[in-house]
């Protein structure tokens, strides 16, 4: 088990949408012999974007995992999104690896989706692999790109390979480490033969093995020292120490190729195999114990008690719900039964199943490091921690990314509601980062998720996986009404004669503004016995039906105080809902001598920009009503503290995107309600009475 521990590599791919990263994952597959085609996203062939959705729109929503060989190792691939809309399940599957290839699109360069994900790698600390993809595409320029990748990324980017050839011409490799070059075949097969360097590259070749031996002796001082002092170094001392580096993250050694081809990924697989870490060689995995504060370790081996993450969920209709888990300690088999440290329950399952694309496979035992699946466990869901029940520990799981846009959901068919919330709960399982909450105060259901594109495909996975359609409709805003002035002795007289026995109900009422968040107050304040005291709950009753709908636009009405201070009865004719009756009836008759006034709610907003973005971002929020209350910095970034109007937001990612190019990103939650200007209250309250 250790030996099979000591030969696997948990690989991420990352990337920006379209830097063809899939299509990487493609070729090393074949190369491993875990896949006999070259599997391509552009005609729906590819082996790891198989769902629906991902063929139509040609790029990956869901992270997928496949595994092949390479010289005696196993690389378990992680295909993660780079769409923008699907990060949030990029930053989460991250925690299943121990290194990173980074790929770039060569003729796009560094772009906002870059940027993003390599920030996850920083987070998860992860050693990283530069991989410089699409060399035969027309306006490919590598050398651009290492400058770019250094400078936008601040990371000393080490070529280890240059390409031989442009564009058309991209036809092979020289390798800077054994100054020997590598020319492919370009039938797609990875063929490739070795030979000597290009007569014509001799000294730009010399000139950057002088610069990445620069970078590579940085990472052993020993070698430093040797270097400085003018010794040769040998082929073996900087290739031990380049991976050193790359394991210790000190060097981001850069690899280039074309994923199409499958030029050059041979080469990426061989470093992937001697660079990056096995899961022996991480640190030992910090936790709590449940309950406490006490940090507990558990150190990468068979022999320590056992323990996982559960990094990702996947909901089924067939196969029922699927668990991810990434092992970090001990070994488990299939048919036992584990301990979730989290929900404090035990959890009996039967077969480990291992993920092969759109396949899975039983295994009968799973260690340190292996990614695995457990089917139809009953309480745990993402970021759990299973472990032994004997020594529990609880791991700290990576958060995922809030959700920033919101519309109504409501079931296309009526009849249907029932299955659409069940439906909505399970997807809601699988993708932590939707959220589905109800508004109380406008009675909609709200669906909220990271962008347009990520909703669209929950409504097209709500119908393909369970038969169910729903419309996203446009988040009505909760405003609020209240009063201003105070307005005292207002009486309501309810009478009603039918024939028989009547109606009849007098209430004098004092009404009061509150201060703001108070909500409502009601004060009995009754001295003599004109009203007998078992008809106040009526009165109650009757004022906080009123409360629901004010005179102005139907909005609720908040932060006021009622004192019932007198009022009349009849013997006969007084009754519960005679007194209800009145009561909202003279509450709605203060209300329109208390200068009743519109309330919107104001929300907490922060975002965080690059500088060069700020001035823009700034203006728009000036232009949204907002009021800015700080700023900070956060390394190349600026943070800004808002209250803007809730109605100025509504569509505020699609905005703040299109105004920083991607690079926005921002928080919000309710803070508190402010009054209308009255030129925006006329508007709403027009608006409001058109609906009726």
């Amino acid at each position: 088990m250790e030996k099979r521990a000591e030969q696997l590599r948990n690989v991420a791919l990352i990337a920006h949408g379209g830097s063809g990263k899939t299509s990487l994952a493609e070729a090393i597959l074949l190369n491993g012999k875990a896949t006999t085609r070259l599997g391509k996203v552009d005609d729906g062939t590819s082996n790891l974007d198989f769902e629906p959705e991902e063929i139509k729109r040609k790029i990956t929503i869901n992270t997928s995992f496949h595994h092949c060989n390479w010289k005696k190792h196993t690389i378990n691939l992680i295909d993660t999104p780079g769409d923008d809309n699907f990060l949030s399940d990029t930053r989460l599957s991250m925690q299943a690896a121990d290194g990173v290839v980074l790929v770039i699109d060569a003729t796009d360069g560094v772009k906002v989706g870059t940027e993003k994900v390599w920030r996850f790698a920083d987070e998860l600390q992860l050693p990283r692999i530069i991989f410089i993809n699409k060399l035969d595409k027309e306006r490919s320029d590598f050398f651009k790109i290492v400058e770019e990748s250094s400078r936008i990324l601040d990371v000393k980017a080490t070529p280890v390979f240059l390409p031989i050839g442009a564009e058309d011409k991209f036809e092979g490799l020289v390798d800077l480490i054994q100054m020997k070059s590598y020319r492919y075949s370009k039938d797609g097969s990875g063929k490739f033969e070795s030979g000597d360097i290009p007569a014509d590259m001799e000294e730009i070749v010399n000139e950057w093995r002088e610069k990445i031996i620069e970078n590579i002796v940085e990472a052993n001082d020993d070698l430093m020292e040797k270097y400085l002092e003018g010794e040769d170094l040998s082929t073996r001392e900087i290739e031990e120490t380049l991976m050193q580096g790359i394991k210790s993250g000190m060097i981001v050694p850069t690899v280039c190729g074309s994923s199409t081809l499958n030029l050059g990924i041979a080469q990426l697989m061989d470093l992937i195999v001697q660079g990056l870490p096995s899961p022996l060689e991480k640190t030992p995995k910090e936790g709590n114990k449940p309950g406490g504060e006490e940090i507990v370790e558990r150190p990468p081996t068979v022999d320590a008690p056992f323990s996982a993450l559960v990094f990702k969920t996947i909901a089924d209709p067939f196969a029922g719900r699927l668990t991810l888990l990434r092992v970090f300690s001990g070994t488990t088999k299939s048919d036992l039964t584990l301990y979730n440290a989290n929900k404090q329950t035990k959890e009996k399952f039967g077969q480990l199943l291992l993920i092969e694309g759109k396949k899975q496979r039983s295994v009968e035992m799973a260690g340190p490091g292996d990614i695995i699946a457990i089917a139809k466990l009953k309480e745990t869901s993402t970021g759990d921690t299973l472990c032994s029940p004997d020594d529990p520990i609880i791991y700290k799981p990576t958060e995922p990314l809030p959700s920033v846009i919101s519309y109504a959901v409501e079931a296309k068919v009526k009849g249907t509601e029932d299955k659409v919330f069940t439906s909505l709960a399970k997807l809601l399982e699988e993708d932590p980062t939707l959220r589905l909450e109800r508004d109380q105060a406008t009675s909609e259901t709200l669906l909220s998720g990271t962008g347009q594109i990520h909703l669209e495909t929950t409504c097209e996975k709500l119908q393909r996986k369970f038969g169910v359609e729903v419309n996203l409709n446009p988040v009505t805003v909760p405003y609020r009404e209240t009063i201003k002035k105070p307005v005292q002795k207002v009486i309501y007289r309810h009478k009603k004669q039918t024939g028989g026995r009547g109606q009849f109900a007098e209430v004098h009422f004092d009404v009061s503004p509150l201060e703001k968040n108070a909500g409502f107050e009601f004060d009995e304040a009754l001295t003599g016995m004109n009203v007998p005291r078992n008809f106040v709950p009526a009165v109650e009753k009757g004022l906080n039906e009123a409360l629901a709908s004010g005179p102005l636009a139907g909005y609720p009405i908040v932060d006021l105080k009622v004192r019932f201070f007198d009022g009349k009865s009849h013997d006969v004719d007084s009754s519960e809902m005679a007194f209800k009756i009145a009561a909202r009836m003279c509450l709605k008759k203060a209300m329109q001598d208390a200068n009743p006034t519109l309330l919107e709610p104001i929300m907490k907003m922060e975002i965080t920009i690059p500088e060069d973005a700020m001035g823009d971002v700034m203006g728009d929020l000036n232009g949204r009503r907002g009021r800015v209350l700080g700023m900070d910095s956060q390394g190349k970034y600026q943070v800004i503290k808002a209250n803007v109007p809730m109605a100025e937001v509504l569509q505020y990612a699609l905005d703040l995107n299109s105004i920083t190019g991607g690079r926005g990103t921002f928080q919000m939650e309710h803070s508190h309600y402010e009054e209308v200007p009255a030129q925006l209250a006329e508007k709403v309250i027009a608006a409001a009475k058109d609906k009726e």
